[in-house]
């Protein structure tokens, strides 16, 4: 079953966060998971400073914390939904990656924009940390946006992450009566077109080969499918289509990653969730998988 769960709901008082929350929400009564809410403030420890003083500061982050919590509750009683709440301390990234694992969830849902200046990017800088380091899957929801598992627009380019993602969505698909747009993207520049013609026709073939074998995977299972393939800039392409089609999510595959590269995503996946304006699945392949 393509379900969660488990829940965990990051957010820090931003709208962006809020919104996820409430789109969880939605997801938690459907299919009656457990959900928890945690907010993460910073363990404030500066040497210079005299306890009193330290602890002041504590005290009125502590006080934040418990505001943005209580708001959330509040948000909780109106969507009728019971929930945990946890003010935690440390590095907002770590802890919500390591309160998902320690905790076994299996869902950390997030909102796309922060409530910090460097979080107002396309895409905040925890959320980007979290899906470079987490090993869960992650749903990412744009402010205004709202959750929904109807069409599933599925981007494939023949790799064992994007196959990890077709496995998720088509599960999903399957338990939510949905459906499921598959597109794979040749993308390759003017200059590379006109010198290399039989090779990008070898790409598009390839490209067809991806989603056919997908389709004929869906359709097995009693899941409607469409293929597409398209050629263009990858996250144009895809951004495109989501519009075009409606689409209720956006299923994409993330590799693991080691030390300081898990900080970065992949310029493909950054921008699909920068300027989509529908919530983005980010599926996980299995730990200790190479």
């Amino acid at each position: 079953m393509g379900r969660y769960r488990k829940i965990l709901s990051a957010v820090d008082g931003s709208d962006s966060s809020t919104n996820a929350f409430r789109q969880a929400c939605k997801i938690v009564r459907e299919d009656k998971s457990w959900i928890t809410v945690i907010t993460v403030i910073p363990l404030y420890q500066d040497q210079f400073e005299i306890l009193s003083t330290k602890e002041k500061i504590s005290k009125k982050l502590h006080e934040e914390g418990e505001k943005i919590l209580s708001k959330i509750s509040e948000i909780a009683k109106q969507e009728d939904i019971f929930i945990r709440t946890q003010i935690l301390e440390g590095i907002a990234f770590q802890s919500i990656t390591d309160f998902a694992e320690e905790g076994g969830y299996d869902l950390i849902v997030m909102g796309r924009h922060g409530i910090t200046r460097l979080e107002k990017t396309l895409i905040g800088s925890v959320t980007a940390r979290v899906i470079g380091h987490s090993q869960k899957d992650i749903l990412i929801i744009p402010q205004n946006s709202a959750v929904g598992w109807n069409r599933i627009l599925l981007p494939t380019d023949g790799s064992r992450y994007s196959i990890t993602a077709a496995e998720k969505a088509a599960n999903l698909a399957k338990s939510y009566g949905g459906q499921l747009i598959i597109v794979s993207v040749v993308d390759v520049t003017e200059e590379f077109l006109t010198e290399a013609p039989g090779v990008v026709e070898h790409l598009v073939n390839k490209a067809r080969e991806f989603v056919e074998e997908l389709k004929n995977r869906a359709e097995a299972e009693g899941i409607t499918a469409t293929t597409l393939v398209r050629e263009g800039e990858t996250h144009e392409v895809i951004t495109s289509l989501s519009k075009e089609y409606n689409c209720d999510v956006i299923v994409m595959g993330s590799h693991g990653r080691t030390g300081i590269s898990r900080l970065l995503m992949g310029s493909v996946a950054e921008k699909v969730i920068g300027y989509t304006p529908c919530p983005i699945l980010i599926t996980k392949t299995v730990k200790g998988e190479s």
